[in-house]
């Protein structure tokens, strides 16, 4: 028997489990018992040739056996299978790159005093003190991963940090995003950044740019950082961050945060693979929760950030073991940390041998994501829309496909709990003759659950418009938002 590890974004096909005992003597054998027990599985993990999906990668204990037959690769008794899907390196030419910036700085007697646990420290010393200084790091996004990097980076010394954001601070954010207060909530995440920043560390230049990063304007924005630190929440900044890092030649330090769970590498071309040598291809939209939907323990993203932080830092001295060719795993519930090694991909289309993508692309479009605008489709009804039927006493059957948990938050009476994703199998509870509207918290899965629906036959459909969320800021504000 053989060991295959569940992540948590797959659990919800598997029973909530986290490990499952497996018969088979090769890789394709044990997936093939594994998907057997649940079939949900088997569609998250293959296409419908039959081959794995190329946003998964597998893993017999810490080697990828994507680069090895798995139909021949043998599983032995106690073996670990792990399955890790897409979630959303020191160099020593990083560190020279620094390093002919160096000469020109010089510590104060204050910066001296301040930095004095670090110049005790003969592997960062005052040579490195003076490298921190003349360092530059870009931060991308000022949320969950951004607020720690951002503090501990500029404790650190470094002596540019640039951060890139256009959202403003709400009450949901300060659950694990430090760098904000409750004061800030209603303002600009770059101002409430940049002022704490400031505040704890004056010798550090904070540069904040307050716009959406697009192919436009990566380049231009990367091109004067040493370093960029990759704190997104979602799939096409990912790619476009990667490729962007990619054509600079800069090291991308990643991380990303669910629930309980981390990763962390560091994606640098010139030295091991990149993110897409990992994830040839992003995940279906909606397939993969973003934390907005699918929650994430406060502490997680502290972990993680530090980690970025760590490895940042280390880059810039030229010191240690980065995480180049490494996935960092952790497990907060078990508090382990898992390695697993990662390889470059000759194909891959933008660090391989033979590159296909040499400029940047369209990510929305790559990562199959449609705009705003795009979304609102004739299905799509408003929150003050469905008042205005309800209170006309139409007939309409409200459909809640959020999680039994968020239900007891707050739920609109009179509806019917169904999980998106137990839809499919519990369709026959619904009727195609109702005038179905079906609702989440702010309108990502209810989407997606109106598509399976109308793949069912159903067509008097409609999904209500940014959520549960938006019916309790527009029509009742006594009703708890989260």
């Amino acid at each position: 028997m053989a060991i295959i590890t569940i992540p948590t974004p797959l659990r919800q096909y598997a029973a909530q489990q986290r490990e499952v005992n497996v018969s088979g003597s090769t890789i394709d054998e044990a997936l093939g018992s594994l998907t057997a027990q649940y079939p949900e599985l088997r569609r998250h993990l293959y296409n419908d040739n039959g081959n794995m999906r190329n946003f998964v990668n597998v893993y017999l204990n810490d080697e990828d056996v994507r680069y090895l037959k798995k139909g021949n690769t043998t599983v032995a008794e106690g073996d670990t299978i792990s399955i890790i899907p897409a979630i959303a390196g020191g160099s020593a030419v990083a560190a020279a790159n620094i390093a002919e910036r160096t000469a020109d700085q010089s510590l104060s007697h204050d910066e001296i005093l301040r930095y004095s646990r670090h110049l005790l420290v003969p592997e960062v010393a005052m040579d490195g003190q003076k490298k921190l200084k003349a360092a530059s790091v870009l931060l991308i996004g000022a949320g969950g991963l951004g607020s720690p990097a951002a503090l501990y980076l500029a404790a650190a010394g470094v002596g540019r940090i640039g951060i890139v954001d256009f959202d403003v601070v709400d009450s949901t954010n300060l659950q694990r995003q430090i760098i904000h207060s409750s004061e800030a909530i209603g303002t600009s995440k770059l101002a409430s950044a940049k002022a704490r920043i400031e505040g704890l560390n004056p010798y550090v230049k904070v540069e904040t740019y307050e716009t959406f990063l697009t192919s436009a304007n990566a380049l231009e924005l990367f091109k004067d950082y040493d370093i960029i630190a990759d704190g997104t929440d979602n799939f096409p900044t990912r790619y476009l961050v990667n490729d962007a890092c990619v054509l600079l030649g800069k090291p991308n330090v990643y991380g990303s945060i669910f629930r309980f769970e981390g990763q962390a590498s560091v994606f640098y071309a010139k030295e091991g693979p990149c993110y897409r040598c990992l994830y040839p291809e992003p995940p279906p939209p909606g397939l993969v929760p973003s934390c907005a939907e699918g929650g994430v323990l406060g502490v997680l993203p502290g972990t993680i950030g530090l980690i970025q932080a760590t490895e940042a830092i280390k880059l810039i001295l030229g010191i240690g073991e980065p995480l180049i060719g490494r996935l960092m795993l952790y497990d907060a519930l078990s508090m382990r940390f898992r390695e697993l090694k990662l390889r470059k991909d000759p194909d891959c289309p933008i660090c391989g041998e033979h590159p296909t993508i040499t400029a940047l692309i369209d990510y929305q479009a790559f990562c199959g994501v449609t705009s705003a605008d795009e979304g609102i489709t004739e299905v799509d009804i408003s929150p003050l829309e469905l008042k205005e039927r309800l209170d006309r006493g139409e007939d309409l059957m409200l459909l809640d496909v959020r999680e039994p948990h968020e239900w007891d938050i707050a739920h609109l009476e009179g509806a019917t709990l169904i999980p998106v994703n137990d839809i499919t199998e519990r369709a026959h509870e619904l009727s195609t003759a109702d005038d179905i509207v079906v609702y989440c918290k702010a309108g990502t899965r209810s989407a997606r659950a109106v598509q399976q629906l109308q793949m069912l036959g159903f067509r008097k459909l409609h999904n209500l418009r940014g959520g549960i969320n938006a019916w309790a800021n527009q029509v009742d504000p006594t009703m708890p938002s989260y």
